[in-house]
């Protein structure tokens, strides 16, 4: 497993955002919109994997293609697939595998959960939750799903990085 883990999620306009990620060896870069409520899909997929192993699937819309996350854990071990789509609207019933596969790594349940909340957390200390609003339009800042999985991060992993505290603490 690679531990170079690194994640960013940005507001880039009205209704779109900038991801990029990467392990060190190869990165992958996206600009999702509105059209789904991408960071709280986000942050509810990486926080399923606290749960029984099982893949866990989530989509962007880029207008029109679709980059579908795929999340496959094996203990604390994740396999990481990021694949595209042509076309959103006819791409939901597709299998994985009939996407081009944009990036893969095996990563830490710890790692993916530690970049993935700094990285909305940094947006929200950066927005704030109307500035996120005013920006994102369509969705309000995920709170809830932000604080699910900064809960089950710091209770369920033993990360040695540092972590800053949200706002309520």
């Amino acid at each position: 497993m690679s531990s170079d883990l690194q994640f960013s999620w940005s507001l880039t306009g009205s209704g779109w955002a900038t991801y990029r990620i990467a392990d060190g060896e190869s990165e992958q870069k996206c600009s999702p919109s509105y059209c789904t409520n991408a960071l709280a899909d986000l942050l509810v997929g990486v926080a399923g994997l606290y749960g029984p192993d099982a893949p866990r699937r989530f989509s962007f819309d880029l207008e029109p293609p679709e980059v579908r996350w795929v999340l496959n854990s094996r203990g604390t071990a994740v396999e990481m697939g990021i694949y595209r789509f042509p076309d959103m609207s006819k791409s939901f019933d597709l299998p994985d595998d009939k996407g081009e596969l944009l990036w893969r790594s095996v990563q830490s349940r710890s790692a993916i959960g530690h970049v993935v909340m700094e990285a909305a957390q940094d947006v929200l200390q950066l927005h704030g939750e109307d500035g996120y609003l005013k920006k994102w339009v369509q969705h309000p800042f995920p709170v809830a799903e932000l604080g699910e999985l900064r809960h089950l991060h710091l209770e369920r992993d033993a990360c040695d990085l540092p972590h800053e505290l949200s706002p309520s603490e």
